[in-house]
């Protein structure tokens, strides 16, 4: 034992220690879960994600592995992003339509996840870049079910839902679980087949409100005729029960439409004279009391 002597034996020892102790034990966060690979070979997990686990009850902190033999593949244990750009659709209206979408994942099965991508750390962005044509695959075939006006109505709601439907079929073979999906924005493509979507849009709206002005004129029609004949009715009622009475109030108006200043046949300005017979039958009314 004389080399536990030596310095430089300690030394030596004392980094074979740390070496052998690096190698057996490891430190989990809460955000990450472990893979422990054998022989390149999968064999089970450390602090796996579980629905309604709380934050300091899980598998997180330290663990033992056979050194030099097992080494550890770290899986994010946090909800990830999947973004979609500009991804061209075209809906059943002819409308092509560029959309930005995103989804919310979790890798809930990081075994699954390493022998479907591969036994190396990064694994996050190989199953990104393995979901993202199967996310547009799944909106275009879901986005290309409706028309252009569906995406602004109500209707939108289920369209994502049916989309995250759609991909945790495929999302599911990597361990992943598809949390939510949402559309951010769809629009028309800049240029001249937006120009020509304004104006169809454009013109749809105004025949409409061609359609629903002549509507409008024509119920008004209706209902005037319908007035004038029921105001008619009431006249007739009730100038029938005085038949003096109505030839005096006709009498009136006519004498007003001829001489009135608000009448229709007003005299011009000027001296303009009207010359009537003392025993004209348009003046009766002024004889004797109007009898």
């Amino acid at each position: 034992m004389a080399w536990l002597r030596n310095p430089i034996g300690l030394g030596i020892a004392a980094l074979l220690a740390i070496i052998v102790a690096a190698s057996t034990f490891a430190i989990v966060p809460e955000t990450e879960q472990a893979v422990i690979v054998r022989w390149e070979q999968p064999q089970g997990t450390v602090n796996r994600w579980k629905e309604g686990e709380a934050l300091g009850q899980t598998g997180a902190g330290l663990m033992a592995r056979i050194p030099f033999v097992d080494r550890l593949v770290w899986i994010d244990k946090r909800v990830l992003n999947l973004d979609l750009e500009n991804q061209p659709v075209l809906s059943t209206d002819q409308q092509r339509l560029e959309v930005d979408a995103f989804a919310r994942f979790r890798i809930v099965d990081p075994l699954r996840l390493v022998r479907a991508v591969g036994l190396s750390n990064g694994a996050e962005l190989r199953v990104t870049n393995q979901l993202s044509p199967l996310f547009a695959s799944a909106l275009r075939s879901e986005l290309g079910k409706v028309d252009f006006r569906a995406l602004l109505s109500p209707e939108r709601g289920q369209l994502m839902d049916n989309i995250q439907v759609g991909l945790q079929k495929f999302a599911k073979n990597y361990g992943v679980e598809i949390i939510d999906v949402r559309i951010k924005h769809a629009d028309l493509p800049e240029g001249s087949p937006l120009q020509s979507a304004l104006e169809r849009m454009k013109n749809t709206r105004q025949q409409q409100a061609l359609t629903i002005r002549s509507q409008g004129q024509r119920d008004a029609l209706v209902i005037r005729a319908a007035a004038d004949t029921e105001a008619a009715k009431i006249y007739s009622d009730a100038f029938n029960q005085d038949t003096a009475f109505y030839d005096f109030y006709r009498a009136m108006q006519s004498y007003r439409y001829t001489f009135g200043p608000d009448g229709a046949g007003k005299m011009p300005s000027g001296d303009t004279n009207m010359i009537l017979t003392p025993d004209n039958s348009y003046l009766k009314q002024f004889e004797n009391g109007g009898r």
